[in-house]
């Protein structure tokens, strides 16, 4: 079993919710969901339910076209709920000067949100 989990997904132009492209921060809420769902179902065999966010701190805009790779740990686990933490960096940017196709990757990946919060698994649906 592992407490950590990563995906990384590309924004496409359906994820921008603003002028210039800008996804809307509550993309990465839902990133942050699929990590938690994913942390569930190694730890329980269930996809439980996210309960609550304690803390969400956005720190750098994201665009239609960037990579995000979104982190999420599970640092404490009570008897049906598990506290997690979560990160969501860009690590590959287009760059539109360069060409309306380029992109790069980014030598230092830039923090875009973090956040915690809790899920629970009913001690019924609990499998491991």
């Amino acid at each position: 079993m592992t407490n950590k989990s990563t995906i990384r997904l590309r924004m496409s132009q359906a994820d921008a919710h603003y002028a210039g492209n800008l996804v809307d921060g509550a993309r990465m809420l839902a990133l942050f969901g699929d990590v938690a769902t994913e942390l569930l179902i190694r730890q329980d065999g269930d996809e439980g339910l996210f309960v609550a966010y304690d803390s969400v701190e956005f720190t750098a805009p994201v665009y239609a076209g960037d990579y995000i790779e979104a982190t999420g740990e599970i640092v404490n686990v009570g008897n049906t709920s598990r506290k997690m933490t979560f990160t969501a960096y860009k690590v590959i940017a287009p760059k539109p000067e360069a060409g309306e196709t380029a992109a790069e990757v980014l030598a230092e990946p830039i923090l875009v949100c973090r956040a915690s919060g809790t899920c629970v698994v009913p001690k019924g649906k609990q499998r491991f």
